[in-house]
């Protein structure tokens, strides 16, 4: 779990370095043009599978070079020792955050753990944050249970899987605006959790069935809001981050 004056200092951070936008993009250009526009509007800098798969190691490298943090979104989820492996590898390339899938079990999420404390004491830095991903915000009740074969509520298999991840010793969880406040009850205020399903009011949903608006995600306790094409996908990127940075610091003053 984090250190009481880490946690602290993500309590009192701006609200533009909660923000993580997500780079998904198809080669390293379009990603290196957005990095450019938008650092140091935004805190952090979601590497996802499209941008990973288009342009390997290099797209994290990019990031770190123009002074980013990473969220190296990956979404890992095998076997314990390959999950380790990968993970070690992350460390070693800079990454700030990543994640694996719950779904992948206890001695899995240990194994996660183990391997970025170890590679990241090895080289003599600070763990990088690790989560793990619950219930992909692209899926509903009816979904989880007649495709994905969940019985539970969506709700109550998100709160699950973050107690196992926690229990493992993760730092966190990835899951939808709508979960936070049960995750909040079942782990604390110290747990963190990243919320993608972001959408300012009146922005398209897209393939997010699980959604809030940036000031109801602060209002309900998420630690960090990924967003993507609300900010990417705007005419003007910069002031589409700023704007949403700037509502989220009015509305702390309510929390």
């Amino acid at each position: 779990m984090w250190q009481n004056a880490i946690f602290e200092e993500m309590i009192f951070m701006p609200s533009r370095d909660k923000i993580i936008v997500a780079l998904d993009v198809p080669d390293l250009a379009a990603g290196a043009k957005l990095v450019d526009q938008l650092f140091p509007y935004v805190g952090m800098f979601k590497v996802g599978l499209e941008f990973y798969t288009a342009a390997g190691p290099a797209a994290i490298s990019m990031v770190k070079e123009r002074g980013g943090k990473v969220f190296a979104d990956l979404k890992l989820h095998d076997i314990p020792n390959t999950v380790a492996g990968a993970a070690r590898a992350l460390v070693r390339l800079g990454v700030d955050m990543l994640n694996v899938h719950a779904a992948g079990g206890r001695a899995m999420l240990q194994a996660a753990a183990a391997a970025v404390r170890e590679e990241a004491s090895a080289l003599g830095r600070p763990a990088s944050l690790l989560i793990a991903v619950t219930v992909l915000t692209s899926l509903d009740g009816e979904a989880l249970r007649h495709e994905v074969g969940i019985e539970r509520e969506v709700e109550e298999q998100v709160v699950r899987w973050a107690g196992l991840a926690q229990e493992s010793g993760l730092d966190g969880v990835v899951a939808s605006p709508r979960e936070i406040g049960a995750i909040r009850a079942a782990c604390g205020p110290e747990f963190v959790i990243v919320t993608p399903g972001v959408r300012p009011a009146g922005a398209d949903r897209g393939d997010q069935r699980r959604v809030m608006t940036p000031v109801q995600a602060l209002q309900h306790g998420a630690s960090y809001l990924v967003i993507g094409r609300p900010i990417t996908a705007a005419p003007d990127p910069v002031a589409a981050a700023r704007a949403i940075a700037a509502e989220m610091e009015g509305a702390r003053e309510g929390i």
